[in-house]
């Protein structure tokens, strides 16, 4: 199925150089591609949103630690590492 996309001047200009470079074959290569990354772009944010669904779903049933016993840790392990590089 053929599809036709109107760019505008700025996109039409860096398809254009994308091919004139080489570094595409054809401008349906680039828009292909381009129509790619968005797609794996989408599948990323949707895992986000599940992963900010569950985290807030913890945060309702309680399953917490607090900021304070978080960091203490974080600053124990980072000191962990710099004993061992110095």
């Amino acid at each position: 199925m053929a599809i036709s996309a109107e760019l505008g001047e700025t996109l039409e200009k860096v398809v254009a150089d994308l091919v004139e470079n080489g570094r595409y074959n054809s401008k349906s290569e680039v828009l292909r591609e381009g129509v790619r990354l968005v797609q794996e772009r989408e599948v990323r944010l949707r895992e986000l949103d599940a992963k900010i669904q569950a985290g807030m779903a913890d945060i309702a049933a309680g399953r917490v630690t607090p900021a304070d016993e978080v960091f203490a840790e974080l600053y124990e392990h980072i000191d962990r590492i710099a004993r061992k590089v110095s």
